[in-house]
């Protein structure tokens, strides 16, 4: 994953823990004191929010742990590789598709950011700028030209990037 994607990842994980988790654990006590924890609604939906802060965390410090860091301003992009936009040719409809390949939790397919786990970007992974390949899909297979290997920063072409309002449990 990027620096970038990495960072992100670390500041949701320091939120919960330090903020999210703190607040929902106060409300748990607030509820607590009003008396029977059995038929406490709002006891009951703290404990529920707690849980799932929980989940989230280790979900969180698994993929920090897990994570391998790459920056891909330091690579040439002569060859498709991590970080790389590539501008690619349908070779049987003479349309032009462009792709960045990022890490899975970076991935946004609608926005042309694929996983580098993808068919497609396991396709192009090496290959040089004339370099043809194929993809075998469900339905059909495609046959490509890559026309262009460049680099631009996978954050500045994301449109879902989470922020403190998204790491909350509402």
């Amino acid at each position: 994953m990027s620096i970038q994607g990495y960072d992100l990842l670390v500041e949701e994980f320091k939120f919960l823990l330090e903020v999210e988790k703190p607040k929902v654990a106060q409300e748990k006590l607030v509820a607590a004191a009003l008396g029977d924890r059995s038929e406490n609604a709002d006891y009951q939906a703290a404990k529920e929010k707690l849980r799932h802060i929980d989940k989230r965390l280790f979900y969180l410090n698994k993929m920090i742990e897990k994570s391998q860091i790459i920056d891909p301003s330091k690579h040439s992009h002569e060859k498709v590789t991590f970080g790389s936009s590539v501008k690619i040719l349908n070779i049987k409809t003479d349309e032009e598709e462009t792709y960045t390949i990022c890490g899975v939790l970076e991935s946004e397919p609608q926005n042309g950011l694929i996983s580098i786990h993808s068919p497609l970007a396991r396709a192009m992974i090496g290959k040089k700028v004339e370099d043809e390949f194929k993809i075998q899909l469900p339905n059909e297979k495609k046959e490509y030209e890559i026309l262009e290997i460049y680099y631009k920063n996978i954050f500045s072409l994301k449109k879902n990037i989470r922020t403190k309002s998204d790491f909350s449990f509402h």
